[in-house]
């Protein structure tokens, strides 16, 4: 039997990226801060993650 779990995450995390890719685009002021403002897009759950845990003392 298939496990599909993770395609909650996967729709989460995509929900997650569109948000903050509209962020960040709306908040850019020149092309490259908008390029740089994908990149942040795509990174952020990685970086909350890790300041998350850091914060827990884990």
């Amino acid at each position: 039997m298939r496990n599909n779990n993770g395609a909650v995450g996967g729709g989460v995390y995509g929900l997650a990226f569109i948000g903050a890719l509209v962020y960040f685009l709306q908040h850019a002021t020149s092309f490259w801060n908008g390029v740089l403002g994908v990149l942040k897009a795509m990174v952020w759950p990685a970086l909350v993650v890790y300041h998350l845990l850091g914060h827990l003392g884990m």
